[in-house]
């Protein structure tokens, strides 16, 4: 999820929430399609982004997740974010001290939310829906020599290196044969209440 507005500032000041973020490779020592992770990311600006902090893996106990369909669920409100799958607790992050202090800044950084009254700023706001698949990258999310990376994060051609090599992964894809691959989605549901409790959206 990202930001409506960046209120607060670009990436990551006004926040981003992962709810799920996971590798679809098999056998991936990094972890792969058997686990997936919850984040939250927030900072005065990049680099800053102590998502260390609020962060939580998840290992599926048996089989991988794409053996059936699960409900992955985000919680939020004014004292936490809590993410789950299938009802089991994966993340709990509560706004328990404004997120500059929680984020442990340098005083000497622009606090991007001060002034703030909501300690849950800059995840406040209005935030989007994304539903996406990643090929790969350079952030060291997949890292080098893991999951049959073939290119290196400090390759300034990574694409193309990337592109270079589509006979040998496009044929993993298994489309249009099968969609094993694919993301698929069976529903998404949203609920939102007011301070008192009462539903006035789903």
């Amino acid at each position: 999820m990202l930001p409506t507005d960046n209120a607060y500032g670009p990436w990551p000041a006004s926040g981003e929430i992962d709810i799920v973020e996971s590798r679809g490779n098999m056998n991936c020592e990094a972890g792969g399609v058997d686990s997936f992770g919850s984040t939250l990311h927030w900072g005065p600006g990049w680099p800053m982004d102590p998502y260390e902090k609020a962060h939580a893996d998840y290992k599926h106990p048996t089989g991988t997740l794409n053996d059936e369909f699960h409900t992955y669920e985000l919680e939020w409100t004014k004292e936490h974010i809590i993410t789950r799958i299938d009802n089991n607790e994966v993340l709990n992050f509560p706004f328990d001290e404004d997120m500059f202090t929680k984020g442990d800044f340098d005083p000497s950084v622009n606090n991007p939310w001060r002034g703030e009254t909501d300690l849950s700023a800059p995840f406040n706001r209005e935030f989007y829906l994304i539903f996406n698949v990643a090929v790969g990258g350079t952030n060291d999310y997949f890292p080098d020599g893991q999951c049959g990376k073939f290119w290196t994060n400090d390759d300034p051609h990574a694409v193309n290196t990337f592109y270079d090599q589509k006979d040998t992964w496009y044929k993993t894809w298994n489309y249009p044969e099968t969609h094993d691959s694919a993301m698929q989605i069976d529903f998404v549901k949203v609920w939102a209440y007011d301070d008192e409790g009462n539903e006035i959206l789903q």
